[in-house]
């Protein structure tokens, strides 16, 4: 097992998720808002985000169709999610792929609470809530959840020994990879790509963003030369030959 859905601490984390906290002032990430000198506050501002249709699907792979909507029935963000898996060595490989675009006629801003004051707080795009346990996390930089949280690098490992899983993320392109990546051990485990880790991202009307990540599942642990040959660039191929992105 290597997702966690609905725990018990924060039951609005389901597994692998693409969603933002701050959606034009829509909460399209679920529990409580973060307001500025107010801290997390419950308020009614939850959007929704809906499954319109598949456009592509597969044995290994589908592209699918969302909706953001606002808690008024507008749609604010039309996404097109592109979803992977497949035998590689030495495990098997999720790929991830989502294409943002502004449906409204205004400028959209997205962000989270590290963008709306909450230093460190930069969730928000691209998330794996991960089972219990205990894990260590690194990169080719740096070794535990301080020195890995908020800085970006060309992957991100997460090992469990005790469960004999190892877990390895990569960007697929490159805003992805220029993202800091989000760490949370102590508190619950969980990993991430800041798609507004400091700052909002505003896209202007009809405009659009794209983010990717690919995860190599293993057993036992990896070795630094083989997560080097697996996250180099050019070892990216996409999950369908017409996905936007």
């Amino acid at each position: 097992m290597v997702t966690d859905a609905r725990p018990a601490d924060h039951p609005w984390h389901l597994g692998i998720t693409v969603a933002v906290p701050d959606v034009d002032g829509w909460n399209l990430w679920g529990g409580p808002t973060y307001i500025r000198g107010e801290g997390y506050v419950a308020r009614a501002d939850h959007g929704r985000i809906r499954h319109v249709g598949f456009t592509d699907r597969g044995d290994d792979a589908f592209v699918e169709t969302l909706h953001w909507i606002s808690g008024r029935d507008e749609v604010l963000v039309v996404e097109e999610r592109r979803v992977r898996a497949r035998p590689v060595e030495p495990g098997w490989e999720l790929e991830l792929g989502t294409t943002l675009t502004n449906a409204t006629g205004r400028p959209m801003r997205l962000a989270g609470p590290a963008a709306n004051g909450r230093a460190g707080a930069g969730y928000g795009g691209l998330f794996w809530r991960l089972p219990p346990g205990e894990p260590q996390v690194r990169t080719p930089l740096a070794a535990g959840e301080q020195a890995v949280h908020g800085r970006p690098a060309a992957w991100l490992t997460w090992t469990d020994p005790a469960r004999g899983i190892a877990l390895a993320v990569a960007g697929t392109d490159g805003a992805t990879r220029a993202d800091p990546w989000f760490v949370r051990v102590a508190d619950y485990p969980g990993i991430g790509s800041q798609l507004a880790g400091t700052d909002p991202l505003v896209l202007p009307p009809g405009r659009s963003t794209t983010r990717g990540l690919r995860a190599l599942v293993a057993d036992g642990a990896l070795a630094d030369d083989t997560l080097r040959a697996w996250a180099a660039p050019v070892a990216h191929t996409a999950p369908v030959a017409h996905g936007r992105g």
